[in-house]
């Protein structure tokens, strides 16, 4: 007979047990231990079972709750706890034999029916605990979303950053405590919203507005959104890198010599299961592709001051493999020997030595081999004429 499951991922509203539906109710009637944030247990009457305060930070719950193993026990969670909730690491944490969920209604559900926004059309972040910088890659005259905040604190520091952003236009509709007595829903200016006075649990939704710069969706987004010392690949030229990477869902990227970090970056860019590891020697350089990062929202990029091959040894295995600096034999040999098969390799080459040891390694193993000669227009005397930049040779190649 298939044992029930001991543990119970119970979304819980403001409204306490009044939103919960009946099998919610007897779930939390039958349970020996209720474990979650003050908040969420101050929400429910008091009851014959163990009251456990989630931890702070959340990772250090986990082995708590891991004692509680076999006992009928509830983790309190808010709304849905599979959107930007509890549930997804506690489902890592646990088999799936472990563990049920009784969701609740979420935030957004609920922030969109108050302004009759169709969710499909609205995107949704969760910023407890991440940076405000994840909206930069989206943020556009016309966009609507809906943001989950750590606290009331933060809608003004949104404010600040939406203002630095260039989009000071945008109106937010600040909600507090959604679905309970508490419940407060203010639309509001920028302006106003650095005035503060928010209390949590608060979402804000967002219509952007403003001069700010919107980033392009596609690749070779503009040089000048990156900090570089001119150690960087061209927009025309990482258009076509990212072309021949080709990122799929869920890849793990190598980028090679980092220097700014644009191609790395713009591989997040893609999709937001993607990752990447950027080898970089230079401290300064290593450094600046942190900050890149940062200031784009993107970090899902592990940056790594060294040298290849002899720092890769560790690392997380790649899907995908970008040479941008730092392009030897010692290096091709070493990734042909340690990297599984079916890993795709993309050099990039501006010297003749450079460009001939990619020449030497097509023969050998294949692939694809391009030559890039782009030219711009530039003053010549009174006139125009074409300024041609280094030709870039690229092999392409699954190992």
């Amino acid at each position: 007979m298939h044992e029930a499951p001991w543990l119970t991922v119970l979304g819980l509203g403001e409204d306490g047990l009044d939103g919960l539906s009946p099998a919610s109710r007897q779930v939390l009637d039958r349970a020996e231990i209720i474990m979650g944030p003050p908040r969420h247990l101050s929400l429910i009457p008091d009851s014959q079972a163990q009251r456990v305060e989630w931890p702070v930070p959340f990772a250090d719950g986990l082995p708590v709750l891991t004692g509680f193993r076999g006992r009928p026990t509830v983790v309190l969670a808010s709304g849905d706890p599979f959107w930007f909730g509890a549930g997804s690491v506690i489902a890592r944490n646990f088999e799936a034999g472990e563990w049920t969920a009784l969701p609740g209604q979420s935030t957004f559900s609920l922030a969109a029916a108050r302004l009759g926004w169709p969710l499909e059309a609205t995107l949704t972040f969760g910023l407890h605990a991440a940076p405000l910088t994840r909206l930069r890659p989206h943020l556009s005259p016309g966009l609507r979303a809906i943001l989950l905040l750590r606290n009331g604190a933060a809608v003004t520091e949104l404010a600040t950053y939406l203002t630095e952003t260039g989009f000071a236009d945008t109106r937010l509709h600040v909600m507090e405590a959604l679905g309970g007595p508490r419940e407060r829903s203010r639309s509001v200016s920028l302006t106003e919203a650095l005035l503060g006075g928010f209390d949590h649990p608060v979402c804000v939704a967002l219509e952007v507005a403003g001069d700010g710069r919107a980033l392009p969706k596609s690749s070779g987004k503009p040089d000048e959104i990156f900090e570089t010392d001119g150690q960087i690949t061209k927009r025309p030229i990482r258009a076509l890198t990212l072309s021949a990477l080709a990122p799929q869902r869920g890849e793990h990227l190598w980028d090679i010599g980092g220097g700014t970090g644009s191609i790395s970056i713009e591989w997040l860019m893609c999709d937001p299961t993607l990752t990447a590891t950027t080898i970089e020697p230079r401290a300064d350089r290593a450094e600046r592709i942190r900050r890149n990062a940062d200031a784009l929202g993107q970090d899902r990029l592990s940056v790594v001051h060294g040298t290849a091959p002899d720092d890769l040894t560790g690392l997380a295995l790649p899907d995908v493999v970008f040479i941008g600096g730092g392009l030897n034999a010692n290096l091709l040999a070493w990734l042909r020997d340690a990297l599984p098969e079916g890993t795709r390799l993309v050099a990039n080459a501006v010297t003749l030595e450079s460009e001939t040891l990619l020449a030497q390694w097509h023969d050998a193993l294949g692939g694809d081999l391009l030559r890039i000669e782009l030219a711009q227009a530039a003053p010549l005397g009174p006139r125009r004429g074409w300024k041609s930049a280094y030709p870039v040779v690229q092999w392409s190649v699954t190992l």
